[in-house]
């Protein structure tokens, strides 16, 4: 390979990589154009690799590109965001009940610390920051899970949704105030030493309660 298309390749891959960061962290949300030139300005490239990096994005289900509109970022897709939300819901709702014996009171009061910044983002309401926090806030819970399989199967869970770029408080933003509450009360019965199979169901419902807030705002 010689030197100068190994240089093309590498520009073509950062190109990707920035354009892919963007989108998985929701900055460039469903329906963003991208523009080549301005993206190639940003990258101090010609439009050759960022070209090159829109088409592998585009192939994997990521970009569309529109006659007389370009490129842009993928719609999600409500069949797989709903499917994901469902299984995400089963898979999490158990891991965070064989979770619940193993959280410490550490561990509560990093979750409710994380969950007070979620709440003081309410104000000035950045959905984008508020799913970040949300994730965070989870993972403190679910992370416990004695079962690796199981977790395993919730990091995919979670990956998935960040693939799909969905941030469903983008949509529907008043469902933050809900699920900041909910928050509590699922710390509540983990603190309480409540029935696991109480807290299986109260972190089913709160997963179940956001993918039915999108499809009440669809509808």
């Amino acid at each position: 390979m010689t030197t100068a298309v190994a240089k093309a390749g590498s520009k073509s891959e950062r190109a990707y990589e920035h354009i892919l960061k963007r989108i998985t962290d929701g900055r460039y949300t469903p329906g963003y154009r991208l523009v080549l030139g301005q993206l190639a300005k940003e990258l101090d490239v010609s439009v050759v690799p960022v070209r090159e990096a829109i088409r592998r994005l585009e192939a994997e289900g990521l970009v569309t590109f529109e006659h007389n509109v370009g490129a842009q970022v993928a719609m999600v897709h409500e069949a797989e965001y709903l499917t994901t939300m469902q299984t995400l819901s089963i898979l999490e709702g158990a891991a965070t009940a064989l979770a619940a014996p193993f959280i410490s009171s550490e561990d509560i009061a990093r979750a409710r610390a994380i969950n007070a910044r979620m709440i003081e983002t309410l104000d000035h309401f950045d959905p984008v920051r508020f799913t970040d926090l949300n994730r965070q806030f989870h993972s403190v819970l679910f992370e416990r899970c004695p079962n690796s399989h199981l977790l395993e199967l919730v990091h995919r869970g979670w990956a998935r949704l960040r693939m799909l770029r969905e941030s469903t408080f983008s949509f529907v933003p008043g469902r933050a105030h809900g699920s900041v509450e909910e928050h509590e009360q699922l710390l509540r019965l983990i603190e309480s030493g409540a029935p696991s199979l109480e807290i299986e169901l109260a972190a089913r419902h709160h997963r179940t309660a956001t993918m039915d807030a999108y499809l009440e705002h669809h509808a």
